[in-house]
């Protein structure tokens, strides 16, 4: 007897059987509980990449209607033949139907945000079922074979950090790299401790490039049996420097817990959790 697999990756869903819309939400609840239940019925069958409750057209009876983007079609079809004309939260039936639109074939798939595969990873594996640790960083301003310019002018500098990071699935025995940069060019004449705060912000971005990277390499197998299993896409002309290489920062000279927030170019900000392994 074959047994049904599906198969997830760590990018952005956009093919359109993979949402599923919720008509005839009755206007007698808020967004906020319609949100907490929603989620709470659609997350049982998969993870859930977003979830958006929206009020009806001004020219429609009133009340709200759903959006739910799942990251597999196999269990957005399921979870909609499940609860269409169930009631589930509210005491009329819902109307549940998979997206009809056609799929838009130029558009490629994009890494997720950090806090998407962590959220991913967590739903699938459990917070202790992966790690991650920083296996070099380092300081490439000067680096010319990283395509580096020493400076731009006399009044301005190019910061730029390199990471590799590991990511480890412990249960499984599997790991994989990826690498990330972060470069800004800043003013010469700027206060020392802003420039700290900055390079402490490019490698943090740096890492957090570096773990995404890493995770695109990743595929789940959910198995029907409900187990998942972890495959990794390996590159066979990916080169990444050895471990030990010259010039790497010791991570414990500055605290992520200082920049956590002076991010502002990553898709959405992320608290560190207990699944991430950093150095102490």
């Amino acid at each position: 007897m074959d047994i049904e697999v599906d198969i997830i990756d760590f990018k952005v869903p956009l093919e359109n059987n993979k949402t599923i819309f919720v008509w005839d939400i009755q206007p007698t609840f808020s967004e906020a509980y319609i949100y907490e239940s929603l989620w709470s019925v659609y997350s049982a069958f998969g993870a859930l990449y977003l979830l958006k409750v929206c009020p009806n057209a001004t020219v429609a009876e009133p009340g709200f209607y759903a959006l739910v983007k799942f990251y597999s079609s196999a269990q957005a079809s399921k979870a909609q033949r499940a609860t269409d004309k169930q009631c589930l939260f509210q005491r009329s039936p819902l109307k549940v139907r998979l997206s009809t639109k056609q799929n838009l074939s130029f558009y490629s798939s994009k890494p997720l945000s950090l806090s998407k595969c962590h959220n991913l990873a967590n739903h699938y594996l459990g917070f202790g079922g992966w790690s991650t640790r920083i296996v070099t960083l380092k300081d490439i301003s000067r680096c010319r074979d990283a395509g580096c310019q020493e400076e731009t002018d006399d009044q301005s500098v190019l910061l730029k950090y390199g990471c590799i990071a590991e990511l480890t699935f412990q249960q499984h025995g599997m790991s994989c790299q990826g690498v990330g940069v972060a470069e800004e060019i800043i003013d010469n004449d700027r206060d020392p401790e802003e420039k700290l705060r900055k390079r402490g912000t490019l490698m943090k971005r740096a890492k957090d490039k570096a773990v995404v990277a890493a995770f695109e390499k990743v595929l789940l197998m959910i198995l029907g049996n409900g187990k998942v299993a972890i495959e990794i896409k390996y590159d066979p002309d990916e080169i990444l420097p050895e471990e030990n290489s010259g010039g790497v920062i010791k991570v414990n000279d500055i605290s992520w817990n200082e920049f956590e927030d002076a991010d502002s170019n990553t898709e959405e900000d992320f608290p560190w959790d207990l699944t991430v392994d950093l150095p102490h």
